[in-house]
């Protein structure tokens, strides 16, 4: 009796060992890594040529070039991966151009931001002319949207030409993150945006060439260069149908070269994902 009453307790002993080194299971940790186009994470995107990156994971540091921007009225907010920049009806940040930003012949600048519909032309990034009334590459949202559709556009100087888009009308984009991408080929002239990845428009300019910046020392997030106190151009200042923005900016990244088509996608969904 008393042996079978030992084995019934080493047994039960052994059963209570096992279920408790046992874990629960898990579906999820049998999943395959997270792939997109052969990346597993945005650093890994075009890394090669990225020659500014501002995560605003609360700080304003280049990552690459480690220049730092000075805030006016701004914070900091959940973004798509950790922080994000959080602007003001006053806010923006000015930051010192990184040296290879402002060498840039051909490039790709990608962003997130979050909204709601603007009051006044808004920009997002602008690298700033400081003699003209527009910067060298200026980003922004532009008057005459509406409750459904955001307007977008940008504009470059290329050594004193200005190259101004046509309004891009961009539906379901206000309160909730967007990811903008806008490349230039040096090779075939051409500008491409891009929303959340997929291809809005291309345009050509003929002959357009290499870029050239002209005084860009210095470039703002948040606001237009004339919108600053003081203005960053001699050219100009506030303008009365421009705003700040209000919303969020994040994960602003600036390559020197024009990214593919699948670069720019594998970096929209990754940095979705929050990788």
């Amino acid at each position: 009796m008393k042996t079978r009453l030992f084995y019934i307790l080493s047994a039960a002993a052994l059963s209570l060992a096992v279920s408790s080194c046992t874990k629960k299971f898990d579906p999820s940790s049998y999943a395959p890594a997270l792939n997109i186009g052969g990346y597993t994470s945005s650093k890994e995107v075009a890394s090669a040529s990225l020659v500014a990156h501002w995560a605003f994971d609360g700080s304003l540091i280049d990552s690459v070039s480690k220049v730092s921007g000075v805030s006016t009225s701004t914070s900091f907010a959940a973004g798509t991966k950790g922080n994000a920049l959080q602007g003001s009806s006053a806010g923006y940040v000015v930051s010192d151009t990184p040296t290879e930003v402002q060498k840039l012949k051909s490039f790709t600048t990608t962003l997130w931001f979050n909204s709601e519909l603007n009051t006044g032309a808004t920009g997002l990034i602008d690298i700033a002319n400081s003699a003209a009334g527009w910067g060298n590459l200026v980003i922004f949202l532009e008057n005459g949207g509406d409750a459904d559709n955001g307007v977008i556009q940008f504009r470059v100087n290329n050594n004193g030409v200005l190259t101004q888009s046509e309004n891009f009308k961009v539906p379901g984009i206000w309160k909730k993150w967007t990811h903008l991408a806008l490349s230039y080929d040096q090779v075939s002239s051409t500008f491409i945006i891009y929303i959340n990845g997929g291809k809005l428009k291309a345009l050509t300019v003929p002959n357009n060439g290499p870029l050239t910046f002209q005084n860009a020392t210095k470039m703002v997030f948040g606001t237009l260069q004339f919108q600053t106190t003081p203005s960053l151009t001699t050219a100009g200042n506030k303008e009365s149908w421009a705003a700040n923005l209000t919303g969020k900016l994040d994960e602003v990244r600036i390559y020197n070269k024009a990214l593919t088509a699948d670069e720019i996608g594998a970096l929209s969904k990754l940095e979705s994902k929050g990788k």
